[in-house]
């Protein structure tokens, strides 16, 4: 479940960063931004990914997820997206078609970094439930919370700058998590 691709800045070391409260200062900022730019299209938008879940340790990008109210009205929010600074991957799109995915360039002060990653998908669709599920399972549980930090700074020692093996390594990990979120949620 992988939110952030893996083909950014592929000679760089992934960097596991302590939890930072700025993040959802960012985000919030960030979205307000994004929902002036395509809220006619979007039903909300999300913070999602490790830097959304407090305490958690994360590569310190914040991911955002527009939930769209369909797929059609892509052509749209890519244009308003780019309008934005975005940069639109289509790329992506063979592995995970369902998502339409943004990344904002590096700005003044951040020469190597990329602050946001995007992921715009249908608020029906089973990416936009996972995501807010393992979320949302990470808030309520530090404990498990706690077990993916080690595990993320781990592999990120293991795999340096190899982004695929670290996001591949993470998914035993995160199918186990949405298994019982999932059954956490059926009560």
């Amino acid at each position: 479940m992988a939110l952030a691709m893996t083909q950014d800045a592929p000679s760089l070391p992934i960097v596991i960063a302590d939890y930072d409260p700025r993040w959802t200062a960012m985000y919030a900022e960030e979205s307000a931004r994004i929902q002036n730019a395509v809220g006619e299209w979007l039903l909300g938008i999300e913070h999602v990914g490790s830097t959304s879940v407090p305490g958690l340790a994360a590569k310190p990008i914040v991911d955002m997820m527009p939930g769209l109210r369909s797929l059609n009205d892509a052509p749209q929010v890519i244009s308003a997206m780019e309008g934005l600074g975005y940069q639109y991957i289509p790329e992506y799109e063979d592995e995970l078609p369902e998502r339409r995915y943004f990344v904002r360039p590096p700005g003044r002060g951040y020469r190597h970094k990329r602050l946001f990653h995007v992921h715009a998908v249908e608020t029906t669709s089973e990416f936009w439930r996972r995501h807010l599920t393992f979320r949302n399972y990470l808030r309520a549980h530090s404990e498990t919370a706690d077990e993916y930090a080690t595990l993320k700074r781990r592999l990120a020692d293991e795999y340096g700058a190899d982004r695929v093996g670290y996001t591949d390594a993470k998914t035993e990990f995160i199918t186990r998590i949405e298994s019982l979120a999932l059954a956490e949620e059926a009560g």
